[in-house]
């Protein structure tokens, strides 16, 4: 991670940073570098714990196939949240713009090819930044990719959950709510919710960097 926020134990179980940095690592592909981050994580996030617990108890190998299981062949456990409002449309070309817009705002660029609505680049720009106007925006996709990593049953639920449960306001109790709460929002083609292809491969987190 080349971002500023540093992950510490003991650090504040409610500090937003902490939690969005963390989150973002729990979402990223399990690698050696991610397995010795585990007891830091645990110290630093316990909102994740009900995902940290899982990571600890099972090897390596074990939670990389059951994260390809999960996001690289599933559509509706997307990761890119644009995929969420915009799916396979030209519109979808507008939105990742926005996203690499509001990095710019704060001084930040890409140096990774990974698309920049990847969810755990989203959340390192917001422990980075303390801007979470890109999750909000985002709410309803998040929603819906929390109702169907629960429905599945997978560990990976918490992270999910708990970066919901930090935005404002209740989370939607099922996928009517969370449509609702996306008709609600700015106007824009309702389309990517169900049968649309995933993009790319869910591989390495973006990495963010300060423009010289």
């Amino acid at each position: 991670m080349s971002t500023g926020t540093r992950i510490r134990p003991g650090s504040p179980a409610a500090d937003p940073a902490v939690l969005h940095q963390a989150a973002a690592l729990c979402l990223t592909y399990p690698d050696a570098a991610f397995e010795e981050r585990l007891p830091l994580l645990r110290a630093a996030a316990p909102q994740l714990h009900g995902f940290l617990e899982h990571a600890e108890s099972v090897p390596l190998d074990a939670l990389a196939a059951h994260y390809v299981r999960v996001f690289d062949f599933k559509n509706k456990h997307c990761l890119y949240l644009s995929w969420w409002t915009d799916g396979d449309t030209r519109r979808r070309g507008e939105s990742l713009v926005r996203f690499k817009e509001a990095y710019r705002a704060h001084g930040l660029e890409f140096s990774n090819e990974e698309l920049p609505d990847f969810l755990p680049a989203v959340l390192e720009f917001t422990a980075q930044t303390g801007d979470d106007s890109l999750l909000r925006e985002h709410r309803a996709g998040l929603e819906l990719l929390r109702l169907a990593l629960t429905e599945t049953g997978t560990p990976y639920a918490h992270v999910v959950a708990a970066v919901c449960a930090a935005l404002p306001g209740p989370s939607p109790r099922d996928r009517a709510e969370a449509r609702a709460l996306a008709r609600s929002g700015p106007p824009r083609e309702d389309v990517g919710l169900d049968g649309l292809p995933p993009y790319g491969h869910l591989g390495l987190l973006p990495v963010l960097s300060g423009e010289g």
